[in-house]
């Protein structure tokens, strides 16, 4: 085993780099309604939505292949063998995943969306075992998804209903099984090719895609700023960063070992909502806290017999 596999496997290693990810991610959250406000795209214009989410990802795929190829000392691309595994990433990763999300989203409660997206954990762990058996599926995993999961519903309690429909809460439950599909391929993947590469094409290839589809929905954004410029760089940094970290921790470890810090991103969002929008108080004292703390429980029992 060579010393960089060694290091990657380190539960230290994982802990700070997963979270690191999920911090991120979590900060997308009000950045995206942020950069809305800027380019004053309106909150039922899913059209436009999609355009934006098309250049960010864009943007995020160029910085990907500068980022990884500056240690390489050489520009990466993918081979000819690699294209099929780059449009497959980009199928699931951006394309599907966004679409449904995007959609969903216009149709369903964020509150709703944050808790049905966090199903995204279960999704992958289960593919990962079950379909591809790249991992072990064991009642301690399943358990502590259960106590992950419950860390993310708890923060979102305010303002739940039972009420479901297609178009919206089954929409951003195909997110999270896109997903799913998109973390266990990556880890498939990058077994044998470099995983910034992959995560790089491939939002470069869903990106344009995604604009493509905006544009022909009849989305634009005719308002363009320097702050939003520069907020649409840091969305696209995000992305960048965080999905090619991902995909290193994934290729030196189990799925389960790293997906269940996912429980993490809906919290983080949730949170920094509250601080940067003033928007969900549900978020304040004791409660962010004891979700935080569920979080960190079920993520400890999944990875209990790995350390």
């Amino acid at each position: 085993m060579e010393k960089r596999e060694l290091w990657m496997r380190k539960t230290i290693v994982v802990w700070l780099g997963a979270v690191f990810c999920c911090l991120l991610w979590g900060s997308a959250f009000p950045c995206i309604k942020i950069g809305y406000g800027l380019f004053q795209i309106d909150a039922s214009d899913t059209a436009s939505q999609i355009l934006f989410a098309g250049w960010r990802f864009t943007l995020a795929g160029i910085l990907a292949v500068i980022f990884g190829s500056i240690p390489a000392k050489q520009i990466l691309y993918p081979s000819k063998d690699a294209v099929s595994k780059v449009l497959c990433l980009s199928l699931f990763q951006t394309v599907l995943q966004y679409i449904f999300f995007y959609v969903g989203l216009a149709h369903t409660s964020g509150v709703k969306a944050s808790i049905i997206g966090a199903v995204n954990v279960f999704a992958a762990i289960l593919v990962a075992s079950l379909i591809f058996r790249q991992d072990k599926l064991t009642a301690g995993k399943i358990f502590g998804c259960a106590v992950g999961f419950a860390g993310v519903v708890l923060i979102n309690l305010s303002g739940v209903n039972m009420q479901f429909h297609m178009n919206g809460e089954g929409f951003i439950l195909l997110s999270a099984v896109a997903y799913a599909f998109s973390s266990v391929f990556l880890k498939k993947f990058s077994a044998k090719y470099n995983p910034v590469m992959l995560s790089g094409y491939q939002f470069i290839f869903g990106g344009i895609i995604m604009t493509f589809i905006g544009s022909l929905m009849g989305g634009s954004v005719t308002q363009i700023t320097a702050s939003g410029i520069l907020l649409l760089i840091y969305l696209a940094f995000v992305s960048a960063a965080a999905y090619s970290a991902w995909g290193l921790l994934l290729k030196y470890n189990p799925v389960s070992k790293v997906a269940v810090f996912g429980f993490m991103t809906p919290v983080f969002g949730v949170i920094l909502s509250a601080l940067f929008l003033h928007e969900g108080q549900q978020a304040g004292g004791m409660l962010s806290v004891i979700s935080l703390a569920l979080v960190c429980v079920g993520i400890y029992i999944v990875n209990r017999k790995m350390f």
